[in-house]
């Protein structure tokens, strides 16, 4: 084997994850699989969703692949770790991509990692699997002799998305994704990608594997890998995990005419920017079956979106949510509380902006910091880690001088008052966020 391509998410170490029950096929290794076993290599997969670390390492310890390919993300960084530790007690070589690890070359390297990719990995894997000295290859970062991180110059991004195969799905059970969402929801979910890339400028948003380019399949490609996955695994919906869904309407109207020609319907939902829907673009959404649109709504405060270089309007959230409505189409929203600077006034705006848009549903995080982005940048002399790099993510770092997790829990409990209409509960919120508006993170 050349190459075993593998993750460290295990929804069985996942306890919030297990009550949601929304899990999807890891679509980045997929494309991986097909775009190097295409070019004759020798690739395995091990998803690690159903499975467990223990199968993982003894799956390593058996086959030795020639190299691992490991994809970490800020939630999986303990478990790459430790599975690229394994790998080099194998004699493995260790190759590590995804959106965390080049923002901490060092740590990854000093870890175990032979390699570590920057962004789009199908050319950089290629040309790693195919080179003798790995660093020939474009696109990795490594350590040279006298112990410093190389970065070599960025592999080429792929042009014509048209022109790669569809991501492996049959080199993995995606029945049972299927009968997981089923047992839960009732319904089962298969998720798609149309394009990569998003090319908005959110300070808090990393761009670290597609930088801030957008490249789209062509209407037909999309149409022809649903109508693929319709017959073949039968889904009750499907999940369009694009950055952006409508950020081209004349995109859309072409995948919604290529839809109707081959008499495909399917229900679906998707996210997309504000400013990106109108009249139009909603009333083929509703055409082609989509049930829910997610929107970053972020705050409602319009300081607090332009100090985040949004890029939308306030009123322009509220408008979307209203031409979405009207066909009947579901809203969710994301929000943000604690990005740099917010303030009460602030927090108000956002619960009166919910309160005024009605989504649907709405989800809420506070905001951190990810490495390799302005607002990282903005606030780094304040952050304070608590325990190992190792063991933590960059969701377990602390702001000094912003307001307490305490504070937030008030907001929530406020937000989600004020939404439902329990005035006695809002009030109390209300309270508890004034009484904790001086506590601040240590």
């Amino acid at each position: 084997m050349d190459l075993l391509l593998t993750h460290g998410f295990f929804l069985e170490e996942d306890a919030k994850e297990r009550e949601i029950m929304k899990p999807y096929a890891p679509l980045g290794l997929l494309y991986l699989s097909s775009h190097l076993r295409a070019r004759g290599f020798g690739v395995g997969i091990y998803d690690s969703t159903f499975g467990s670390r223990a199968e993982l390492l003894r799956l390593i310890e058996t086959e030795r692949p020639r190299v691992v390919g490991i994809y970490g993300n800020l939630l999986t960084r303990a478990n790459v770790l430790a599975i690229a530790a394994a790998a080099r007690e194998c004699g493995c070589r260790v190759v590590i991509g995804g959106p965390e690890p080049a923002n901490y070359a060092d740590e990854y390297l000093r870890a175990g990692a032979d390699a570590i990719v920057n962004g789009e990995g199908e050319v950089s894997l290629e040309a790693l699997l195919r080179s003798r000295d790995w660093r020939d290859a474009p696109g990795i970062q490594y350590r040279a002799e006298d112990g410093s991180v190389v970065s070599n110059a960025a592999a080429p991004l792929i042009a014509n998305l048209d022109a790669q195969p569809w991501p492996d799905r049959e080199r993995i059970d995606i029945g049972r994704y299927l009968r997981a969402w089923r047992e839960r929801h009732g319904r089962g979910s298969v998720s798609v990608i149309t394009a990569r890339g998003c090319p908005y400028h959110c300070r808090w948003c990393s761009h670290s594997v597609y930088g801030k380019t957008h490249r789209r399949r062509s209407p037909e490609s999309v149409v022809s890998e649903v109508e693929w996955i319709v017959e073949r695994y039968a889904p009750d919906m499907l999940w369009m995990a694009d950055d952006v869904f409508t950020i081209h309407p004349g995109w859309i109207f072409e995948y919604a005419k290529e839809m109707k020609k081959r008499r495909m319907s399917i229900p679906f939902e998707c996210i997309t920017r504000a400013d990106r829907v109108n009249e139009r673009i909603v009333e083929t959404l509703a055409e082609l079956g989509c049930f829910r649109v997610w929107i970053g709504s972020e705050s409602g405060s319009q300081r607090i979106l332009d100090a985040m270089q949004r890029g939308v309007r306030v009123e322009q959230v509220r408008e979307a949510v209203r031409l979405l409505r009207a066909q009947g189409i579901e809203t969710g929203m994301f929000l943000m509380w604690g990005y740099d600077g917010e303030e009460l006034s602030d927090i108000e705006a956002t619960v009166e902006h919910v309160k005024l848009c009605r989504p649907d549903v709405f989800l809420t995080t506070v905001s951190y910091p990810i490495k390799g982005t302005p607002y990282y940048d903005d606030v780094a002399g304040r952050l304070v880690r608590i325990g190992e790099w190792m063991a933590l993510t960059d969701r377990d770092v602390r702001i000094a001088g912003r307001h307490s997790r305490r504070f937030y829990s008030f907001a929530d409990q406020l937000l989600k008052s004020e939404a439902s209409g329990r005035a006695e509960d809002a009030e109390a919120a209300r309270r508890g966020l004034q009484e904790t508006f001086a506590e601040v993170e240590a």
